[in-house]
């Protein structure tokens, strides 16, 4: 699929559209791009016209040099949704983007039908946890420039269960599932480096971020997905989240940490279908 510009809110946002169908909405995490999705596109594309796009300051969007709001990814969707011409649409959102989209539906709750929360939060106690965050992803890439594999594999080592990061490591050509390797995210992230100042912005966004007072005004049917063993967005945050939305249910996968999306990839595929097609 080829990739597409929209005109929204004085920039440029790069995005592209997958199948036929109900929407379907994506939306990737911090240092992430639209192709984080490339994983789930074959899956969902089946059923549904999957929407995914760059957020400002990634990918191939505009990155305007200025502090991001919750409030300015959150009409950046909704933007690009009325240059669709997309009234209504399911929403997956991951990390970030599951930031991004509870902002989204709070202010736009008759833009979304389902909505689907990965790895993510609510909010922080204070300012130290993203801080800390933002500048680990600045070592990131500066690192990865300069030693794109081993620096790759130190910071998957977090992200994946121990197993699975050992046959990461043994061999990154290996096909994952017949769809991803090692390689195939090198070079992914290879082609979205993130500046010291698009970290900038984007924390600011998240410092931003506090949403768990307003969670019981979600009325949409939701679907919470974490890794039982995720230490970057834990499970009990994910428990608060599910108490706190009325219509919301909460599935914790076994063995899995931030990278749940890629470490079971399949059983994540089929989550996301069976509880989207119904509506």
């Amino acid at each position: 699929m080829a990739e597409l510009f929209a005109e929204v809110n004085e920039i440029k946002i790069c995005y592209e559209i997958h199948g036929e169908g109900h929407p379907l909405t994506l939306v990737h995490g911090w240092g992430g791009s639209k192709e984080e999705w490339f994983v789930h596109i074959d899956a969902l594309s089946k059923h549904f016209k999957v929407i995914t796009f760059d957020n400002r300051g990634a990918g191939k969007s505009d990155h305007p040099n200025t502090p991001y709001t919750m409030d300015m990814y959150a009409d950046d969707i909704y933007g690009l949704l009325e240059f669709l011409n997309i009234e209504n649409t399911h929403v997956i959102g991951a990390s970030l983007g599951g930031m991004i989209v509870l902002n989204f539906i709070l202010k736009y709750p008759e833009q979304v039908n389902k909505l689907v929360l990965i790895n993510t939060w609510p909010g922080f106690p204070n300012e130290q946890g993203p801080e800390i965050y933002k500048e680990s992803k600045i070592t990131y890439y500066k690192e990865f420039e300069k030693d794109p594999l081993n620096t790759f594999l130190k910071s998957a080592k977090s992200g994946f269960s121990r197993e699975f990061w050992k046959m990461m490591v043994e061999n990154p050509k290996r096909k994952f599932f017949d769809l991803w390797s090692v390689e195939d995210l090198i070079e992914r992230d290879l082609k979205n480096q993130y500046t010291p100042q698009d970290n900038e912005n984007a924390a600011n966004a998240v410092k931003g971020h506090n949403v768990l007072d307003k969670l019981h005004e979600i009325k949409n049917e939701t679907l919470i997905l974490c890794g039982a063993k995720d230490r970057i967005a834990p499970v009990l945050v994910n428990k608060q989240m599910h108490e706190k939305i009325p219509n919301s249910t909460l599935k914790v996968i076994k063995d899995a940490r931030h990278s749940l999306p890629l470490e079971k990839t399949p059983e994540v595929n089929k989550i996301l279908v069976d509880f989207l097609k119904e509506y």
